[in-house]
């Protein structure tokens, strides 16, 4: 019956027998925001205006006006965000089905390789070997890549931004194809990209976004704690603000492990 699956379900989150894992960043004023070429328009950051606290201006309410880009701190990236994704069905925050916001998800451990190389690319030869260790990457699965960001970044220059641009890890077009033709609901990073810092010298530009966009799938950027997930079983709720025809949203992204 399906009340005693959901009534199952609330009893195991009670128990803690079912974990919730918070994979969400703090929207703070500190937090990076993904700078581009000076040429092109901006991304704001997250700042946030006290409106009131208890005093002359309210006296029995606190509240804040904010400001910040659809892709500012842990976000979602709808298929309007790219050229490619601009013209499909649903591509937009507000048209998706509610229910792509909740799927299982693959975690590709890649720690030891970033930790090496902050410009890693990931590649199918990875991505099979982890199918090897854990099986088929399911339809409808969000695919994670895992590498511990946070840890390894520098806190002042997250995007680890050089004289000739960012150099953080992400996938290569073949990579990304790959993922598709597994068809996968989207993509997600620990970085300010799904793509690799240096992707704009990739063939197509900015690959995970040319083609994972343009296949109708999504992004999911600046996620935290994948450490807590295992390689495959959790279930992943990611749901954006429902922005009319936004092409992304920060969100509160969870996992049920």
């Amino acid at each position: 019956m399906p009340n005693a699956i959901l009534a199952e379900l609330v009893a195991a989150l009670g128990s803690g027998a079912v974990r919730v894992v918070d994979l969400t960043e703090t929207l703070r004023p500190d937090y990076p925001t993904i700078t581009l070429p000076p040429e092109f328009g901006q991304a704001s950051p997250f700042v946030k205006k006290e409106i009131s606290r208890y005093d002359a201006r309210g006296p029995a309410w606190y509240w804040n006006n904010f400001t910040a880009s659809e892709h500012t701190g842990t976000h979602f990236d709808a298929p309007i965000h790219w050229i490619t994704g601009r013209d499909l069905p649903e591509n937009a925050v507000d048209t998706i089905r509610p229910t792509r916001f909740i799927a299982p998800a693959c975690v590709v451990d890649c720690t030891k390789e970033a930790a090496a190389d902050k410009g890693y690319i990931l590649t199918p030869e990875k991505l099979e070997a982890f199918e090897r260790d854990h099986g088929r990457v399911p339809e409808g699965a969000w695919l994670f890549m895992r590498t511990d960001w946070r840890k390894i970044a520098d806190p002042k220059n997250y995007a680890n931004m050089k004289e000739d641009g960012g150099h953080s890890p992400g996938p290569d077009a073949a990579a990304v194809k790959w993922m598709i033709a597994r068809d996968v609901v989207g993509f997600g990073v620990e970085t300010v990209g799904t793509d690799a810092g240096q992707a704009f010298r990739f063939e197509p530009q900015y690959p995970c976004h040319h083609f994972m966009h343009g296949a109708g799938k999504y992004g999911l950027q600046c996620m935290t704690n994948l450490d807590q997930l295992p390689p495959t079983g959790a279930v992943v709720i990611a749901a954006p603000l429902k922005i009319e025809q936004g092409s992304g949203s920060p969100v509160r992204a969870i996992a049920l492990v």
